[in-house]
């Protein structure tokens, strides 16, 4: 197909597709499906190999966000029973941060519930900074708390953070329809400051919201122009008790097809598959290690994931390998002008929706939507199920780890 073949030619140059090719790789057909994924997955290795990194949240403040996100199940008004608690101290982050190290993961992304931080919330961040990073110095941190003020950004970063999370969502055309509590504008400008302040920007999208394919095309284009280092892909998951719970309209084909086109635009950021990757691509998740080459292992902030070793299963099955905590992330010409290696604001940012199903509330929250649903095998006597039923069955809420006394899922 000369789509792709273009397409392969400019993500090795670096080059921009046009929006009429972005457009172009979603309306595809499911027949050319595994030549998108063949493709893309051509520019993939050709910037991060089969690398995977891993990627562990910590939800420091869960619920009671005064934002009205309507993908959040931590947003105001917000039905969905969730874990609601007040910040955890720094021992009990670092506790949870350190079983996702133990697990695999590289970075840890700090997340709270929130407009954003208060002076006095910065300070009790960075003490958790300082906690994580004595514990365990080559960790990255990645810390999304919201719309940051002048001076949060430097402060986080002298305390030892490497990166700040705070996703673009959806396009700005449609942004006022899933928000309207803060402005699209006001997104941007928090992402500007992480840049200005010398951390690693990391800033992504929700995919799911009923937006269009322009509207897909045109945030990942303005994210292609703010330059994050990593771009997190979350789908949503449909929470009960906020109002986008019938928004079913996602398939594993539908997903692959969005990663893919990120990856075509963004050929040499780190495109992490964040929330929702167990309850919409499901079976198909193996195919979407060609696209992205970052995952969050684990729970995510008001959902459960796939368990973790099932995750490290599935990146050895598909040929993969978890990327070392002493190899840089991103390539060459991208981590010399951030900084550097490992552990040195050198690489992508925390992603993951942040809300989608009750991630860290209207403008906090890490991203990663805070939801892959659970990834429990079916019954046997299950029945069988069409494409177009929704899978309402793999969404759980989180309940250990975080906040609980039982042992996280790492």
């Amino acid at each position: 197909m000369d789509l792709l073949n273009t397409l392969v030619d400019k993500g090795l140059r670096r080059e921009s597709p046009t929006r009429e090719e972005a457009l172009a790789v979603l309306a595809t057909s499911d027949d050319d499906l595994l030549d998108v994924v063949a493709a893309a997955g051509k520019v993939r290795r050709h910037w991060f190999g089969r690398r995977v990194k891993l990627n562990y949240l910590v939800n420091l403040k869960s619920g009671l966000c005064p934002e009205d996100c309507s993908y959040c199940s931590q947003r105001l008004g917000s039905r969905a029973e969730i874990l609601k608690y007040t910040w955890l101290k720094p021992d009990q982050a670092s506790a949870a941060a350190a079983a996702g190290v133990s697990g695999g993961a590289k970075r840890v992304c700090l997340v709270a519930s929130g407009r954003g931080p208060t002076d006095r919330d910065v300070d009790r961040v960075s003490d958790t900074i300082r906690a994580i990073k004595e514990q365990n110095e080559s960790v990255e941190v990645c810390a999304c708390l919201g719309l940051l003020s002048d001076g949060q950004a430097e402060r986080l970063r002298e305390a030892g953070a490497d990166a700040y999370n705070h996703n673009l969502n959806t396009s700005e055309s449609t942004y006022g329809d899933i928000t309207t509590t803060h402005t699209y504008a006001d997104r941007v400008d928090t992402v500007n400051k992480a840049h200005a302040a010398g951390l690693s920007a990391c800033s992504g999208l929700i995919a799911g919201m009923g937006e269009s394919d322009e509207d897909l095309v045109d945030v990942v284009f303005s994210l292609r122009e703010l330059d994050p280092d990593s771009v997190p892909v979350n789908f949503l998951i449909p929470m009960e008790g906020t109002p986008l719970a019938d928004e079913w309209h996602l398939t594993p084909q539908r997903c692959l097809r969005i990663l893919a086109m990120t990856r075509f635009v963004c050929p040499d950021v780190e495109v992490r598959i964040a929330g929702g990757r167990e309850v919409h691509l499901r079976t198909m998740q193996p195919l979407a290690l060609h696209l992205a080459n970052s995952v969050f292992l684990g729970d995510y902030l008001t959902s459960e994931g796939q368990a973790g070793h099932a995750d490290l299963e599935m990146i050895a099955d598909a040929g993969f390998e978890v990327e070392g905590a002493g190899e840089v992330t991103l390539p060459e010409h991208r981590a010399s002008v951030r900084g550097g290696g490992c552990g040195s604001h050198e690489d992508g940012g925390c992603g993951s929706h942040a809300g989608a199903d009750g991630a860290a509330g209207g403008t906090g929250g890490c991203g990663s939507h805070a939801g892959g649903g659970v990834c429990a095998p079916a019954p046997a006597s299950a029945p069988v199920r069409t494409a177009e039923e929704p899978r309402t069955d793999l969404v759980a809420v989180r309940r250990r780890g975080a906040g609980t006394d039982l042992a996280p899922n790492a």
